[in-house]
């Protein structure tokens, strides 16, 4: 079923339209977490590929995502690592147990239907030595903040019918049954970088 992300990455609107955030927190961000990431890594809802440009040679990535258009996509990325393409659900992942030396994903568990589901599903595919990291946008920290995310999730989930604002998603990684080794919020607190191991 097509949704409102897959018409946008059908003419490139999705870039266009993340521009601003991209300039001012997300790129940033970014350059912070995934160029870590090395070995065999799985990146979960690559989207248009904007993680792909920071890993680095020789990193064997396997590039997920639920959406053939924004897979379609993202194979336009530039990227020194190699990567495999993958159609695939992040709650029933197509891949062994204990696979992969990093699980990556930006933006994502947002628009999982189940998102813990889901970060189970990586720790079964993760080595027990290996690492997640997530940049994820989350519900305000602040009561004020808490209030805005939720009051503004209703008219935003009803026109894509796929992104929750309002996502709380440290505490369903540690649910899933990872150690978080570091959590930290930005721009107002509503996005999170998370780094976390499985316990």
């Amino acid at each position: 079923m097509s949704t409102v992300f897959d018409d946008l990455a059908t003419n490139n609107a999705y870039d266009r339209g993340m521009w601003p955030l991209e300039r001012f927190a997300l790129a940033r961000l970014r350059y912070r977490l995934f160029p870590q990431a090395q070995g065999r890594v799985l990146e979960l809802g690559v989207g248009t590929g904007a993680n792909l440009p920071l890993y680095q040679a020789g990193t064997q990535v396997i590039a997920t995502d639920a959406s053939s258009e924004m897979l379609r996509t993202a194979r336009h990325r530039g990227t020194r690592a190699t990567v495999r393409w993958s159609l695939a659900d992040a709650q029933s992942l197509p891949f062994a147990d204990a696979v992969f030396d990093y699980v990556t994903a930006s933006l994502v568990f947002c628009s999982v239907p189940d998102p813990l589901l889901a970060l189970v599903e990586v720790r079964r595919v993760l080595q027990p030595h290996g690492r997640l990291i997530l940049l994820e946008h989350v519900r305000g920290p602040s009561p004020l903040l808490s209030w805005a995310t939720e009051l503004l999730n209703i008219p935003w989930y009803a026109w894509n019918r796929v992104c929750h604002l309002n996502r709380e998603t440290a505490r369903t990684v540690t649910a899933a049954g990872f150690c978080i080794q570091r959590a930290q919020r930005h721009t107002l607190g509503v996005f999170q970088c998370i780094e976390a191991v499985p316990c």
